[in-house]
């Protein structure tokens, strides 16, 4: 099982608007961005994953926790882009940490990183 992050923001209006929409979103799985991509844009990584697991029967749902990471030439869309993945994301997983708002070292791109967890039913 995977978590449905791409099929959940790629077709929420206020996401598609920032990133495009369908395979054309510029939402990556991590190690998949183009080597100069079109800011902005989001790359997510799979942190843990575990099936939910019971004395008795199969698992019915897996447990993920991903971290996002939003890119962008200004702080503005990074933020713009950041509140538009939680309202895509939060009506089905929850927002469990905010992490670095920094600066890209080698593109200057600014940078936001939060993550999620989100359990998805089988």
């Amino acid at each position: 099982m995977e978590a449905p992050i791409f099929a959940v923001c790629s077709t929420d209006p206020g996401v598609a608007a920032l990133l495009g929409t369908g395979i054309d979103c510029r939402i990556y799985s991590f190690g998949e961005a183009p080597q100069k991509p079109v800011r902005p844009y989001v790359v997510w990584s799979l942190i843990t994953g575990s099936p939910e697991n019971y004395l008795t029967g199969r698992p019915d749902a897996d447990s993920f926790t991903l971290q996002l990471d939003v890119y962008a030439a200004t702080a503005g869309p990074v933020r713009a882009v950041t509140e538009a993945l939680c309202a895509a994301i939060e009506p089905r997983a929850y927002v469990v940490r905010w992490g670095a708002t920094d600066r890209d070292p080698e593109t200057k791109d600014y940078h936001r990183s939060f993550d999620v967890d989100w359990i998805v039913r089988r």
